[in-house]
């Protein structure tokens, strides 16, 4: 079996801890030889800086780093800024998103919708920056129909995004679907599948109720009976999430991004028995 390129998400740590255990986890999974790390972006930019520094360390440590930019809640100015920022520091790749408005935040700022901002960063940069953009294969919670949601990611290569990372799920005809469906509308742009392991039940339930990213009821089920028997959780998590690895690079996906959680042990593992070494 070919194995496709591997990327790993982190979100910017918090505390000078997490920043020091963040190093060590990088340093584990680089042994993988990723393409890149991305590093996510706060809802209206509230991680702005800690994603800069963040993406600064890993660009410094010898690692290709990615970060995410979020439209809502930022100007074109504030946009124009960290473009030129990250350019002058040898970034060349970008994760452009729409991003979430955070509770409280009365303006969605100057860009609507993540195509804007991919049209904005060609405008800016050129074909400086390879530039990521999100797709939904279960559909974007906020998507008026199926339809308008692959209308709206084609928006997003057409402004000129190079290729794309999905929202987690656990049900891999979705994803096969998706590609096709994308596919058919003329896309031809890599749709790479994210990845997300399974730790913690309670965890995954909260971050899928927020993301509209769907738990089969099977899993669900087998899941919520194993109750606070943590080892079960993860033993069976690992098997599920190895088994959708090996549909998706059997069916031809062009990647894995994992989201990683800033945590090494499960990615490691997951990939150790799909073949990565």
């Amino acid at each position: 079996m070919n194995l496709p390129a591997l990327s790993f998400e982190f979100f910017p740590p918090q505390t000078p801890e997490g920043a020091a255990k963040l190093v060590n986890v990088r340093g584990q999974l680089a042994a993988l030889q990723p393409e890149f790390f991305s590093v996510t972006f706060g809802a209206g930019g509230s991680t702005q800086e800690r994603t800069l520094d963040t993406v600064l360390q890993i660009k410094a440590e010898g690692y290709a780093a990615a970060p995410h930019l979020s439209c809502v809640g930022s100007t074109r100015d504030n946009i124009r800024k960290l473009l030129h920022t990250y350019r002058e520091a040898g970034i060349g790749r970008i994760v452009a998103l729409r991003g979430d408005l955070p509770s409280g935040m009365a303006s969605i700022g100057e860009f609507h919708y993540a195509n804007e901002l991919v049209a904005f960063i060609r405008a800016e940069t050129g074909d400086h920056f390879h530039i990521e953009v999100a797709a939904y294969p279960e559909f974007h919670p906020q998507a008026r129909s199926a339809q308008d949601d692959l209308k709206n990611f084609k928006r997003k290569i057409d402004a000129g995004a190079n290729s794309a990372i999905t929202q987690y799920f656990y049900n891999p005809d979705a994803y096969f679907r998706f590609v096709d469906a994308s596919t058919r509308l003329g896309v031809s742009a890599p749709i790479v599948p994210g990845v997300m392991p399974i730790v913690r039940f309670s965890q995954l339930a909260r971050f899928s109720d927020a993301c509209g990213a769907e738990i089969p009821r099977w899993m669900r089920r087998t899941l919520e009976g194993y109750g606070d028997d943590v080892e079960s959780v993860q033993a069976f998590g690992l098997d599920i999430v190895v088994q959708l690895c090996e549909k998706l690079i059997a069916g031809g996906a062009p990647g894995l991004h994992v989201y990683t959680l800033n945590q090494a042990a499960a990615p490691l593992e997951i990939l150790k028995r799909i073949g990565y070494q």
